[in-house]
């Protein structure tokens, strides 16, 4: 039978009404790797930009980021992401191996879902807030956490018909009326492109067909909001406007008509049809308006929909592009422009146009008081008879031919949150009567504009989240400074910016370096950083926030922003992030930039540092070390050294080998008790004392027994330690006489010519742990041939489950290498030690071989 299934819904969750037909599904699984948190996001990301849901992506990349890190993290099991498409939306499930079954209530005296400063529990609290259903389903092996996103509600036409009208009053168009048809595949590609196509844009229909309509579109349209082109071709019907690229370059406004539709095979396509934006009557939508019979109880029209038509656009780009292609045409002006106040209502922000070099023009900033009176304010309706005469009464009307305008102010509730204009080629077109007429309409749109806005806000917010939620990820996933710079820049362009320098500042008295540089055109990449080179760098200043820079921007052309990269109060380097030409930043995406330059100067910070405390580690473990390789005359030696943990080159074992004087060389190998840098300070003391003391001509036993005194000193910081030391005296013979005392210290082996293995010392008390030592010393003759295998206890202590090799094990091992150097016999006991054990080895490790080298014949 299958497992039971317990499925538990979210408190206040009412059970789906509608069937949930699926379409299509995803499915993938994680690793309980800390990387897998960052693959689920991009899977998710990519499926449900796949399917054409660009806006719930963001909801649903920062939900399963929460769900998967519950899996992978805090359950420590694979984490499993099935992903179901439907008409309403998206259901993405995420299941693992701890079906623990207790959902968290959020009911007086029940536990609440999470605790926000709790790393646990935040999945369900995110669900809560952002699904728009959720639930827990449970089996006797997984526990599922579903979630469900419903697109939002969008809008349909109505049909409607116009009265009779007079002839002087119908709409102009050519006297050849041209309407471009085109035909879009599944792939958003063209397949279709008719005569009037060819006509109108300049492209040959075998140029253009197979091109994605991307390509040839130039849509106005804020990346990450409102309906981008690929969103616009997956709703039924679409209808607006935007530009496409003629074959000369130009971009020709049109107006569109867009209708998806399927074959008889059930293939999906959709076909356009696209017209002069100055004949847009051809296409537009008539505006719903009461019927002229005048019968009572028929609705009112609304007035918004009188001024922008049905159905009205769902994005904040295509209303504000709408209204001022509306107010245009309701002056017959030559062109129209609409602008967004911020916040703190000191400067209007240009976000549509029309008539104007909108792509000049877009996100530039305007002060919202020009002036001492009331024509220098956009607080108050204002007309101007002649620009020529009070130039600089409206900017962003400079250079651009207009002579007179009408504006007026888009206000909620008393607060100013944008302006309206119209202007003309000729001066003294507008008259008071036209400010209250574009007043009227202003005051119908305010409220949508202000919602519109409203909600992009709310979705950049919940972008920037999850824009910030994978830059952190990846900052913290390394400690390598390069990699952090280049991680820095990768993050910014495009995302935020059109290219990206990265100064870093050495000290407070160093000037700032160009340190790495990124365009979203490689090609251009090498050109820019050449540029900037002849360029001074930004001055460094501890004020959070962009800053302009003008010196870059007339030398590379556009805007030009500076972040100070602040950590740890001290400016470490410095962000610079570029426009082109005709572009400019919008005030949240500053904001985003500066949230990342935050992170990315911590993370910089932290690489910094780490670089630093690395190279002083290894500067002080490589004093710990002997100067060179030993040499002994007549003797070979061979030694291997293996510290335990990652970036430790030494540790608590050592070894040594010097010369005494002449004829006489001292060796040592020993352990100390422990690993890691505490280790390795007995390390240095044990390591210099015996080469002191062997020098100034006392005997083994007395250099150990001082140096058992010299570690007892230490006090709390000794610790106990096993050593082999001895005198090799070279002899004339071939030969070689060894003095040597074992102090608790593993006994070195002696391998014969003919195979046999014996130890070489007995046992005596180890050093640092009695006070008065009395230890003695033993001599042996290496004669020709014969090997002196001295090892730690890392060596013999190696270990798999309950295997250990051991004092046996070794000798087994030396017992194979009878006839080789010493050089060999020490590399095949480091290979057998970690063939003995999967897994690394987590002890230090030395070993040192001593050989006779044979007498070859004649010799």
């Amino acid at each position: 039978m299958p497992p039971a299934k317990v499925s538990t819904l979210a408190p206040d969750v009412q059970p789906r009404r509608r069937r949930f037909v699926i379409t299509a599904r995803a499915a993938a699984s994680f690793d309980p790797l800390g990387r897998s948190v960052a693959a689920a996001r991009a899977f998710v990301r990519d499926t449900l930009q796949g399917w054409g849901f660009a806006d719930i992506v963001d909801d649903a990349v920062v939900l399963t980021s929460e769900l998967v890190t519950n899996a992978v993290v805090h359950a420590g099991t694979r984490a499993e992401v099935l992903c179901l498409r439907a008409e309403e939306g998206v259901r993405v499930e995420v299941a693992d191996r701890y079906p623990e079954r207790e959902l968290p209530l959020q009911h007086p005296g029940e536990r609440p879902y999470a605790d926000p400063d709790r790393e646990n529990g935040r999945g369900l609290m995110l669900c809560a807030a952002l699904a728009t259903r959720w639930g827990v389903e449970y089996t006797a092996t997984h526990k599922h956490v579903w979630f469900r996103l419903d697109l939002p509600d969008r809008p349909v036409g109505t049909r409607s018909a116009g009265p009779v009208i007079p002839d002087q009053l119908l709409p102009l168009a050519d006297s050849r009326v041209r309407v471009a048809v085109l035909q879009i595949d599944a792939d958003d590609a063209v397949s279709a492109w008719n005569e009037d196509a060819e006509h109108i844009f300049g492209h040959p229909a075998d140029k253009a067909v197979g091109r994605p309509l991307a390509e040839l579109a130039a849509w106005p349209q804020t990346p990450g909001t409102g309906t981008g082109i690929a969103e616009a071709l997956r709703l039924s019907r679409w209808e607006g406007s935007y530009g496409i690229r003629g074959a000369d370059g130009r971009v020709i406004p049109v107006y569109a008509s867009h209708l998806r539709v399927r074959d008889a095979h059930g293939e999906p396509s959709i076909v356009c049809l696209l017209v002069h934006d100055d004949e847009r009557a051809l296409l537009q939508t008539p505006v719903r308006t009461p019927g002229s019979d005048g019968h009572l109880g028929e609705p009112r029209p609304d007035p918004f929909e009188v001024f922008i038509g049905s159905p009205a656009p769902d994005d904040l780009d295509g209303l504000l592009q709408r209204t001022v292609e509306r107010a245009r045409d309701l002056l017959d002006a030559d062109a129209a422009f609409l602008l967004l106040a911020t916040d703190d209502e000191t400067e209007l922000e240009v976000r549509a146009t029309t008539g104007l070099p909108s792509t000049r023009q877009r996100f530039a900033r305007v002060p919202v008081d020009t002036g001492t009176n009331r024509f220098g304010s956009a607080r108050m309706p204002a007309v101007h008879d002649d620009l020529a005469a009070v130039p600089g009464a409206v900017p962003l009307l400079e250079s651009t031919g207009m002579r007179s305008v009408v504006t007026v102010p888009l206000k909620v509730e008393g607060r100013l949150t944008g302006s309206l204009g119209v202007a003309a080629e000729v001066p003294g077109r507008y008259s008071n009567e036209e400010a209250l007429r574009l007043q009227f309409a202003a005051d119908r749109i305010a409220l949508a504009v202000e919602s519109a806005r409203l909600g992009e806000l709310e979705r950049l917010r919940r972008g920037s989240l999850s824009f910030l939620v994978e830059a952190s990820d990846l900052l913290a996933g390394t400690l390598d400074r390069d990699q952090t710079l280049a991680l820095m820049a990768q993050m910014t362009v495009p995302t935020l910016a059109t290219w990206c320098a990265v100064y870093t500042i050495a000290d407070q008295s160093s000037d700032p370096y160009l340190s790495y540089v990124l365009h979203e055109d490689e090609d251009r990449i090498d050109g820019l950083k050449e540029l900037l080179s002849r360029v001074s760098p930004p001055e460094s200043v501890r004020e959070a926030g962009a800053r302009p820079w003008p010196e870059t921007s007339l030398a590379v052309g556009g805007e030009t922003v500076v972040l100070p990269l602040l950590a740890r109060n001290r400016v470490i380097g410095l962000l610079t992030l570029g426009k082109p030409r005709e572009e400019h930043f919008r005030q949240e995406i500053l904001e985003l930039a500066e949230d990342l330059s935050r992170r990315a100067a911590l993370a910089l910070d932290n690489a910094r540092l780490y670089s630093e405390r690395t190279a002083i580690s290894r500067a002080l473990q490589r004093s710990l070390l002997p100067p060179g390789s030993p040499s002994v005359p007549g003797m070979e030696v061979e030694v291997i050294y293996r510290a335990a943990g990652e970036g430790n080159e030494v540790g608590g074992d050592f070894y040594d080998v010097f010369p005494i004087r002449d004829g006489a060389y001292g060796f040592a190998i020993g352990d100390v008790c422990g690993t890691g840098p505490e280790a390795a300070a007995v390390t240095g003391l044990a390591r210099h004392a015996l080469r002191l003391l062997a020098r100034e001509g006392l005997g083994a036993p007395a250099v150990l027994e001082r140096l058992n005194a010299a570690i007892l000193d230490e006090g709390a910081r000794s610790r106990f330690l096993t050593l082999l030391y001895g005198e090799l005296h070279p002899q004339p013979d071939g030969g070689a006489l060894m003095k040597v005392v074992c102090a608790g210290h593993p006994l070195p082996l002696r391998l014969r010519p003919d195979g046999q293995v014996i130890p070489a010392a007995e046992p005596q008390p180890l050093l640092g742990v009695i006070e008065d030592l009395e230890l003695y010393e033993q001599t042996l003759t290496l004669d020709p041939g014969d090997v002196l295998l001295c090892v730690t206890d890392g060596v013999t202590e190696r270990r798999e489950g309950t295997r250990m090799l051991g004092d046996d094990g070794l000798a087994d091992v030396l017992t194979t290498c009878t006839g080789l150097t010493a050089g060999a016999v020490a590399s095949r006991v480091l290979r057998a030690v970690e063939r003995f054990a999967a897994e690394p080895a987590s002890d230090d490790m030395a070993i040192l071989a001593f050989r006779v080298p044979q007498q070859r014949e004649g010799e």
